[in-house]
């Protein structure tokens, strides 16, 4: 489908436009007659005139005096690894298709709204949370909000305030199109403040308020819960994946609605980075740290009863939680069985046959996961860091990046590491890099004050990684017995178990753009950074089962920074 004009009128056998259709400014014959409301007309052409003449389309249903008006909003100001972590297409527009009664228009029966990419309308998970949106200008949608009069869109909606009580009054900044720029074929972003659900005017009428309000609340999706559209609450502000929030009724709804159907597809295709995220989360439950560290807590739909919480943070139950965790077959496992058997549905078998509340909670650790984090091939690994579990690591939000590389411009960057034990990644890929000194999150000392601490040499982030310590705990004779009992209930496979996926001795280590401002504190090779803003992660890497990195790493080598910016490539990240 071409959004760009094309003709939505369709064709009878003959070749002929149906007499009840036409699209927009080419008058159909049998329809010449046809009342339009006047206003309908003006705010189409404010929307021409403010954003072109592809920004609209309309497709006239005269038999039943509807019209179905296209807004095409464009969202190439996405960061490519922003929008593969959503899903969504950068190079094509998102469509808000509205429908209208064409007599009436604002004054008819409240319109509809459907929100898609052209070739994107399957899995459009960011469509169905801004459609979701309560406070979405005029558009109703039953499941979570009041109707509005077509009267109250035309004359009120500048003033209202629509949303709603329980929404937290808290200023952020925006990253969108400065839309009177684009009257002179610029293509440059401002910075807007203020919050992003507030409701534009209707100084240029009904469609263009529409275009504003989804330009500043798309950058800021990820903020917001997928189902009920309030705000996340963060140690360290907002992530980058959109997720569920924590509150029963939308964990419930959540699973109920089928949304985790995507974890088939996440096991398939990324059995390394689900392997990991599996090992982050046994090494967090196996902490003596685990009531601080366990953060957060999982929140899983008993498979048995879909009206109760199996487990629950208000209820945690950490042995309960352990037994369904020794229970989730290794992913290499998982891959082997589907190759097998060809179906995704047989995985769940062999889980539920162990425990049933094993697969719910893979369910969970894949989508409670909020940073981009994607095995990299070959091509894009650093050779320097000699290991073959390499990852890009993306956590920061778009607005996060406005803000770091608006910093860069100002003060430059470099690259240093970051090393935390595996224990504390579960946290972080879901939290965010926090800053802990002087916080009960806080392992080692704060020597140098409070701030991110990083390091431009291996040596000393692969310390606090705990590399070389031995502080991964062994499993016990009865914990090995009970491995054993398991794999021979899959007898096909047991011997498919992956060394990396079921070590219990795994290292990570982070490596980190940092803005080189004047609040980086540098002592010597101990770096510390108190602006949470100015360090976003980039890459990862894990060591397995006392595979030692190489200690003498210098990110400031010039030779080591050439490497890093082939890696990078022509990303936005690389400025």
């Amino acid at each position: 489908m071409d959004i760009k004009g094309h003709n939505w009128a369709e064709e009878d056998s003959d070749g002929e436009n149906e007499c009840g259709e036409f699209l927009y400014g080419v008058q159909g014959t049998c329809c010449a007659d046809l009342y339009r409301h006047p206003q309908l007309d003006a705010d189409i052409e404010a929307v021409k005139e403010i954003y072109g003449e592809n920004a609209v389309s309309v497709r006239e249903y005269g038999t039943i005096d509807d019209a179905d008006i296209d807004l095409h909003i464009n969202i190439s100001f996405l960061d490519e690894e922003v929008a593969t972590a959503w899903k969504v297409i950068r190079t094509e527009p998102i469509v808000l298709r509205l429908r209208f009664s064409l007599s009436q228009y604002l004054d008819g029966p409240e319109p509809t709204i459907d929100v898609f990419q052209p070739s994107n309308r399957d899995d459009f998970g960011l469509g169905i949370q801004l459609k979701k949106s309560p406070s979405f200008p005029g558009v109703q949608d039953s499941a979570v909000r009041s109707s509005l009069t077509g009267s109250d869109l035309r004359s009120g909606l500048a003033g209202t305030d629509l949303r709603g009580p329980r929404l937290m009054n808290r200023s952020v900044s925006c990253t969108l199109r400065n839309p009177k720029s684009e009257l002179y074929g610029s293509h440059t972003t401002t910075q807007v403040s203020g919050h992003c659900k507030t409701v534009p005017t209707l100084e240029y009428g009904f469609l263009v308020q529409i275009m504003k309000y989804a330009e500043q609340r798309l950058p800021t999706l990820n903020e917001y819960c997928v189902v009920c559209d309030e705000q996340h609450v963060f140690q360290n502000a907002s992530m980058l994946k959109p997720a569920v929030c924590t509150r029963e009724l939308c964990v419930f709804s959540f699973y109920t609605l089928g949304v985790m159907s995507g974890a088939a597809e996440e096991v398939a295709t990324g059995a390394e980075v689900v392997g990991l995220l599996v090992a982050m989360c046994r090494a967090a439950l196996e902490s003596p740290r685990k009531s601080i560290i366990f953060e957060p807590y999982p929140s899983v739909v008993d498979p048995n009863d879909p009206k109760t919480l199996a487990f629950n943070p208000k209820k945690k139950n950490y042995e309960r939680l352990q037994k369904a965790l020794d229970s989730v077959m290794s992913i290499r496992e998982m891959t082997q069985v589907n190759l097998r058997v060809g179906s995704y549905l047989e995985i769940k078998k062999q889980m539920d046959r162990l425990d049933p509340l094993a697969h719910p909670l893979l369910q969970w650790i894949i989508s409670s996961n909020r940073s981009h984090i994607v095995k990299l091939p070959l091509s894009r690994q650093l050779k320097f860091m000699h290991t073959s579990h390499q990852f890009l690591l993306l956590s920061s939000p778009p607005a996060k990046e406005a803000r770091f590389r608006t910093a860069k411009k100002l003060y430059g960057s470099t690259f240093a590491f970051h090393g935390s034990h595996i224990e504390n990644w579960h946290s972080i890929l879901r939290n965010g890099l926090v800053n802990a000194s002087y916080t009960k999150l806080q392992l080692h000392g704060a020597a140098y004050g409070k701030g991110i601490y990083l390091s431009p040499i291996s040596s000393i982030s692969f310390g606090y990684s705990g590399m070389g310590k031995g502080q991964h705990r062994m499993p016990s004779k009865d914990e090995l017995v009970q491995r054993y009992n398991r794999m021979n209930t899959i007898p096909q496979t047991r011997c498919l178990q992956s060394r990396f996926l079921q070590s219990r001795n795994l290292n990570c280590i982070a490596l980190c753009e940092v803005i080189t401002s004047k609040d980086l504190q540098k002592h010597g090779n101990i770096w510390v950074c108190p602006v949470s803003d100015h360090v976003c992660t980039r890459f990862f890497f894990v060591y397995e089962d006392g595979q030692v990195g190489d200690a003498n790493i210098n990110t400031q080598d010039p030779k080591i920074q050439k490497e890093i910016m082939r890696v990078i490539g022509t990303q936005v990240y690389s400025g």
